[in-house]
């Protein structure tokens, strides 16, 4: 998983495909926080991308098969905002269900979900996801 080369800045190959498509500033916050965290839990490569997840998505949104930086950072669903080591709540895997459903809904637009005018803001975060889990398949496989 990430390691930094000599300018600070990850190396692309390690980083999981989404955030290797992102802005560089996403990119640092994923990998400096995981390698603190593989440091911190002794070298528990799933625990330390859960806690680099968990701080990506403080800043940023998945959008697609990519993540965009946020219009104000802070918890994205209900799992992030209870917090501790064990958090209880459901994620919405990248999605931020603390926007205004106005948002979720332009977002919804981009990605061109069919029936989003309709949709309440639990059916958008929903939509949104598997929207962003299909456009990340695409990729992976060569389809964008």
């Amino acid at each position: 998983m990430p390691m930094m080369t000599a300018k600070g800045n990850p190396r692309k190959s390690e980083l999981p495909a989404p955030v290797a498509r992102s802005e560089a500033k996403a990119q640092r916050t994923f990998a400096e926080t995981y390698d603190n965290a593989m440091e911190e839990y002794d070298g528990d490569s799933s625990r330390a991308a859960r806690v680099a997840y968990s701080s990506l998505k403080h800043s940023y949104e998945k959008v697609g098969d990519h993540w965009e930086r946020k219009d104000s950072p802070g918890p994205s669903d209900s799992r992030a905002r209870s917090g501790g080591p064990n958090p209880s709540g459901r994620s919405a895997g990248g999605v931020d269900a603390e926007a205004s459903k106005d948002h979720l809904y332009r977002i919804a637009q981009r990605l061109d979900i069919a029936g989003r005018s309709t949709m309440a803001k639990a059916e958008l975060v929903e939509a949104i996801d598997e929207a962003n889990q299909k456009a990340t398949a695409d990729s992976r496989s060569g389809r964008s």
